[in-house]
């Protein structure tokens, strides 16, 4: 799907549930999945309190986990609502549309009451499961995906501006870059920095510095970048910020292998001529974060990360075996591929 097809559908899938919430007029089936647990959670927020009145205990009933029971759900499913329009089951992390929802798949099937409703809220399905199609046949399916970064970038900016603050686009671009593109975490944070600049109307990067969490795999992001421009002692700072994090040693290079085997997937596939988009799916990345591995994997050469690959494998080994402790096994990695090249 090209990026454009991409944001197109983005666009229609929020555009719809916005205009069932607008109009009030529900489908007796909803299936909210997708990667963005943000987005999951607000819809489901939104839609139970839509179609529930607040309080109304007696036909909201929600369910979570593998161990829901169909057989139970059914028999509620059967029962008239009290004194309502409608009754309202919402089932979240089922995993219903992977394996074990065929029962229920053929009561939607056969025909559930014209008051009973469901929301499903899963973070994965497999589409070619029975309940998947039941569901496509007779409600409306949601793929909440991972939001693109102009898309994040404008959502920062609106809740900045909701909040009666600013911020210049470059420093909401950082501030993305800085506490990852995971839109909970994202409205986390901005709490803490709205909170953290109460008497100021500006948000800047020295504030997003003094109280926004760095997330991990963007401390190694940065270390890795390092390394490739050969600033050994910027590298080597933040190996050590993360030991005084009590992030362990061996954690650490198992998540800049991952790096590394991230960045040889981008290089492989923009070498191929795909896109961001296309590459962000072929490797399992957020749209966001593929766009800054691909231009770190211009400064690496296909044969020398896989180079790296495989000395971490062998770094790792050598730890498992005692000839080398799991600290200075990291250093020596880092400062041999952040040596300046003679």
């Amino acid at each position: 799907m090209s990026k454009r097809r991409y944001l197109l559908y983005n666009t229609r899938v929020m555009k719809s549930l916005n205009e069932d919430l607008k109009t009030g007029k529900f489908k007796q089936i909803y299936l909210l999945y997708g990667p963005e647990r943000y987005l999951r959670r607000q819809y489901k927020e939104k839609f139970t309190k839509a179609m529930v009145s607040g309080g109304d205990t007696m036909n909201y009933s929600f369910y979570e986990g593998k161990k829901t029971d169909i057989k139970e759900v059914i028999d509620l499913a059967e029962t008239l609502p009290f004194f309502a329009k409608r009754r309202l089951i919402v089932f979240e992390d089922t995993g219903f549309f992977k394996n074990g929802g065929n029962d229920l798949a053929d009561y939607i099937n056969d025909g559930i009451p014209g008051t009973t409703y469901f929301i499903f809220v899963e973070s994965e399905v497999d589409r070619r499961s029975r309940l998947y199609k039941a569901v496509r046949a007779k409600g409306h399916i949601a793929e909440l995906a991972a939001q693109d970064a102009d898309t994040l970038r404008k959502w920062v900016q609106g809740l900045v501006k909701k909040e009666g603050k600013q911020m210049q686009p470059s420093d909401v671009a950082y501030f993305i870059g800085k506490v990852g593109t995971d839109m909970e975490n994202i409205t986390k944070e901005l709490e803490k920095l709205c909170c953290y600049c109460l008497d100021r109307d500006t948000l800047t990067r020295p504030d997003i510095d003094a109280v926004c969490v760095t997330q991990i795999t963007n401390h190694i992001f940065d270390m890795v970048n390092a390394v490739a421009a050969k600033d050994q002692r910027r590298a080597l700072d933040l190996y050590y910020d993360l030991l005084a994090l009590k992030e362990p040693p061996m954690r650490i290079l198992a998540l800049m292998s991952k790096e590394y085997r991230d960045l040889f997937h981008v290089k492989a596939l923009a070498g191929q001529g795909y896109g961001r988009k296309e590459i962000a799916s072929g490797a399992g990345l957020h749209p966001f974060v593929a766009g800054k591995y691909m231009d770190l994997a211009k400064r690496f050469r296909a044969g020398e990360l896989r180079n790296v690959m495989e000395e971490s494998a062998d770094i790792e080994q050598r730890v498992k075996t005692g000839l080398l402790t799991d600290h200075l096994a990291v250093e020596l990695f880092i400062v041999k591929h952040s040596a300046a090249e003679k």
